[in-house]
């Protein structure tokens, strides 16, 4: 009876995964209403959940794509994969009013490049301070403080090594799920609440799925605004790592 069960839902993995999601996030948020009284956010429970779970799911199968290496859970890979990733960013688009984009003005500009230079003068300094001396891994970790995405471009521009460029995706995740977990705890804080503060706010955060997760977690109607500016944030980032700041690193190396 298991057996057969179990081929079913390796048979349509898609569909397992769907429910699967489904199932995680009316617990999450279940427990954020019955446990935590609202004081924490029901996408932050599902996202913690979702990170012990691939944990638990790669250390039982002894593979690396946490539990889509269990065969009846396959389909997690598809649904949480770079192409639906893609396309919901890229969907968020549609749900901006340009009014409100082209109100931003400087400050969304100001916040662009505020982002993205601390955010590498962050990673740089911090790849300095381990012992790493060569420009190519300093800018190459810097990027990857600014996002998963920019860190490998830039590395791969630079000709860092594969070690190098490995830990600039780690850094870019951790702050991707850094920005997912706590943007709704520190939302109400900031004044994170209307159109205007989520474009400022994803230009200086930049992690487009931590960014978006995390306002869709707060408002999801502030999603499609940061997703928008941190897109951008990724845009430039690519072009200023290999080339401006790849420069002034050598310059001061």
């Amino acid at each position: 009876m298991l057996d057969a069960v179990e081929t079913v839902l390796a048979k349509y993995s898609l569909v397992t995964a769907l429910a699967l999601v489904a199932a995680v996030m009316w617990i999450s948020y279940a427990a954020a209403n019955g446990v935590f009284r609202g004081r924490v956010h029901g996408s932050a429970l599902a996202i913690l959940i979702g990170l012990i779970a691939a944990y638990a799911g790669g250390a039982v199968a002894g593979g690396n794509a946490g539990v889509a290496d269990v065969p009846w859970l396959a389909g997690v890979g598809v649904l949480g994969g770079a192409a639906f990733r893609d396309l919901a960013i890229v969907a968020t688009a549609f749900g901006v009013r340009l009014e409100e984009f082209r109100r931003t003005g400087v400050a969304g500009i100001v916040a662009l490049l505020a982002g993205v230079l601390v955010s590498f003068i962050i990673g740089g300094v911090t790849a300095y301070a381990f012992g790493y001396r060569d420009p190519q891994s300093i800018v190459t970790i810097g990027g990857g403080a600014a996002t998963y995405i920019v860190g490998p471009v830039t590395g791969a521009a630079v000709g860092a090594s594969s070690e190098v460029i490995a830990l600039s995706v780690a850094a870019g995740l951790v702050k991707s799920i850094l920005v997912m977990t706590l943007t709704p705890v520190v939302a109400p804080w900031i004044g994170l609440d209307n159109p205007h503060a989520a474009l400022i706010y994803g230009g200086l955060m930049g992690t487009t799925s931590g960014v978006a997760a995390g306002l869709a977690a707060t408002d999801e109607r502030l999603a499609p605004y940061g997703a928008m500016t941190a897109t951008f944030y990724t845009g430039l980032g690519c072009l200023l790592g290999p080339s401006v700041l790849y420069m002034a690193i050598r310059v001061l190396v």
